[in-house]
């Protein structure tokens, strides 16, 4: 049975309902929590910027506003010169908010303006700082009117831009109709417990620009109490799953895999993804290759047992798996119509565990029907241009990851949306996302090495969701081990697998 805490991510109800169970159970009056929230924040912006810093405030009229007029108080309590900008053209504030906006008016000396009508923007310049706590988590609409004409203006100016929480304009989870133009473009976002979902796509990293999840000691035992949807995998979830080699072990216990890739010209993609199950620590691993492609196999992975097809050039007719614990099947296979009539014949005959990847992704995106014929439990993990073309095109990452959620419940499968924080949507709806890897895995192969490591896993006896789980944190941790003593410029595929054991040894470690 998998056990596991990753760290959780909230919609922006679960937020407000974890703020109110901190109150009461604390217990803390909620000023006082905001008061909390404003030192953290303020804490960082004077680790950043020196108290040089000309700072302009612009605050809403909710909780994020209160926050900012909190910070620009403290700020200015600090030698800051701060002038504070309160947008209260409704005439209702939060109460927490009308409370700081007494508190830093009790002293003559702070700049402040509540704006209530007519807004005269002031001028912003290179080595200004910029306060943006104009809105906060619970924004539902895009921004317009007067808030969009300030976002604008904010982000035309020269001026550095530190956000509350969120970036104003940008909500925490669906931004699939959202104005991009009226959202601050922050130069750093201080987001406040833990992070948000619109924070892990990469559409919206040039918005919040350099993140940091700050601590305000929000209830633990509410937060445990609270179930997420969404959540991310840390080292501390991951290290216990891996299992112990017993010393009496050999290869036949150790589980063997069929590993299905590689048409003549991408013998590379076969020679990867064997490579790769081999260092996960499978006992024995089979490759099913055409007969051009032998040589090559036999050479570059001379410990891999070949079951050679009968045609020279491609993946042709599919073979008995009883012998084995896993298969893997579709890198640099080709989507030619014999292959395909072959792939789909290969995962009717597979009973074992499957990883479906790759060419083997496209060539269902190819032929619709047998998406229904694929069996429970198969685990797909295309990347976002090989989903879309098996889903339908997607307007953005959440839209994509809303698709790749609803079919693995409908497959009753686990479908590993690949990049930079690849999600692994599971049969029960829930979705953990990746904390591993970085930008030098941008390269050609690396998904081939996933596909290896997951089914080299299975092989080896961990469940699908425990195989995903260890296999993209493994994936990434790699690609982070490799980046680390080579650069991320010349990182390519193979390193990763070079560095796999070296990422073994850590989390064991």
């Amino acid at each position: 049975m998998l056990t596991f805490a990753p760290m959780k991510i909230f919609t922006s109800a679960q937020i407000r309902e974890l703020d109110k169970y901190t109150i009461e159970h604390e217990p803390i009056k909620s000023i006082d929590l905001m008061e909390r929230a404003a030192k953290a924040l303020t804490w960082s912006i004077a680790e950043r910027w020196p108290s040089t810093t000309p700072v302009i405030v612009f605050a809403g009229p909710g909780n994020n506003g209160g926050d900012a007029l909190a910070v620009a108080r403290m700020l200015s309590d600090q030698g800051y010169e701060v002038t504070s900008y309160l947008f209260n053209v409704t005439g209702h504030l939060s109460a927490d908010c009308a409370v700081n906006k007494a508190r830093l008016q009790e002293k003559k000396s702070r700049q402040f303006i509540e704006v209530t009508q007519e807004f005269d923007p002031p001028h912003l310049e290179k080595g200004m700082l910029v306060v943006d706590g104009l809105f906060g988590s619970g924004l539902n609409k895009p921004l317009a009117g007067g808030f969009a004409s300030l976002v604008k203006y904010i982000n035309a100016s020269s001026a550095e831009v530190v956000s509350i929480d969120i970036p104003s304009g940008l909500m925490i989870e669906d931004n699939t109709y959202n104005v991009r133009t009226n959202i601050i473009r922050a130069d750093v976002t201080l987001t406040l417990g833990n992070t948000k979902l619109a924070f892990l796509f990469p559409e919206n990293q040039s918005i919040i620009g350099q993140l940091q999840v700050l601590d305000i000691r929000l209830s633990k035992e509410g937060i445990q109490k609270t179930d997420a949807q969404y959540t991310v995998l840390e080292e501390s979830d991951v290290a216990p799953l891996l299992k112990p080699r017993n010393p009496f072990d050999h290869k036949g216990t150790m589980g063997q895999a069929l590993i299905v890739a590689g048409s003549y010209g991408m013998a590379g993609a076969a020679v990867l993804t064997a490579r790769a199950c081999l260092r996960a620590g499978t006992g024995k691993v089979l490759i099913r290759t055409p007969k051009k492609n032998v040589n090559i196999l036999q050479i570059s992975v001379p410990e891999a047992v070949l079951q050679i097809d009968r045609e020279e050039t491609m993946f042709s007719e599919a073979i008995d798996t009883d012998t084995c614990q896993a298969m893997g099947i579709g890198p640099g296979l080709g989507t030619a119509e014999q292959s395909a009539v072959a792939m789909i014949a290969q995962i009717r005959r597979t009973q074992c565990p499957i990883v479906c990847d790759a060419d083997a992704i496209n060539m269902l995106a190819n032929h619709r029907a047998w998406i229904q014929q694929l069996p429970q439990g198969i685990i797909l993990t295309p990347h976002p241009k090989e989903f879309d073309r098996l889903e339908g095109h997607s307007a953005d990452s959440f839209e994509r990851l809303s698709k790749a959620r609803h079919l693995a419940e409908r497959l009753q499968a686990y479908v590993l949306l690949k990049g930079h924080f690849s999600a692994l949507c599971m049969p029960d709806g829930h979705v953990v996302f990746n904390s591993t890897g970085n930008a030098g895995m941008a390269t050609a192969g690396s998904g081939d090495v996933l596909t290896g490591i997951i089914t080299g896993l299975l092989a080896r006896g961990y469940s699908q969701k425990e195989a995903c789980i260890i296999g993209m944190y493994l994936h990434g941790l790699s690609g982070d081990l490799a980046a680390r003593n080579l650069g991320e410029e010349s990182l390519i595929a193979s390193d990763l697998v070079d560095f796999l054991p070296k990422a073994f040894l850590k989390l064991r470690s």
